[in-house]
């Protein structure tokens, strides 16, 4: 069953889409041996958990949105049209994927969140569809060749996994101390089958 967007909606697509703009105010941070990386993506993550798939995909548009009419809400500053023209353009489409694909995983079948899910729709959504997408958009700009820009690509993957974890504990937190945030009533788990054998 689906319900009308309302101003709490609204509110909390506005909170989010705010939220992934404040996590690229530090830009690019060295870890792992000096690989930089942005914490922008933590946030797309958390926004595809805790509003689902369809309003944390709307938070990641409105940020993109004004992205393109020229704000500088990509991390270093980044902003423009020309944003969507060069060699990242398929990562930051790939995020508005990746939180649809996070939010169909974490919330399957209408179920509380759970560790194991989590985890793997943070995989999923927050690193492999997003690369799916900036991958090959990258290669494409960039001329060079796909299996090239694969091989470079995997220097960020540990510090995608890094965000992947946070994510993972602080979803699992909320789940635990403020469920309210997720705005979903739950169904309850599927009691465990038990078979009655007979005797002839």
């Amino acid at each position: 069953m689906t319900r009308r967007l309302d101003a709490t909606d609204l509110a909390r697509v506005a909170v989010f889409a705010a939220l992934i703009a404040v996590l690229g105010l530090p830009g690019s941070f060295p870890v792992f041996g000096g690989v930089p990386i942005t914490a922008q993506t933590l946030g797309v993550m958390l926004a595809g958990a805790v509003l689902g798939p369809w309003l944390g995909a709307l938070s990641v548009t409105v940020l993109l949105a004004l992205v393109a009419v020229g704000l500088p809400l990509l991390a270093g500053g980044r902003g423009g049209f020309g944003v969507f023209l060069g060699p990242t353009a398929g990562y930051a489409l790939g995020w508005i994927l990746g939180a649809i694909v996070i939010g169909l995983i974490v919330h399957a079948g209408g179920r509380r969140p759970v560790v194991w899910r989590t985890v793997l729709a943070m995989l999923l959504g927050g690193v492999v569809a997003i690369y799916a997408l900036g991958i090959p958009v990258q290669s494409l700009v960039t001329r060079l060749p796909l299996g090239e820009t694969i091989l470079s690509s995997l220097v960020f993957v540990p510090g995608d996994l890094l965000k992947a974890a946070v994510a993972t504990v602080v979803v699992t937190a909320l789940v635990r101390a403020y469920p309210r945030e997720f705005r979903r009533e739950w169904n309850a788990q599927a009691p465990a089958r038990v078979e009655v054998g007979t005797t002839a």
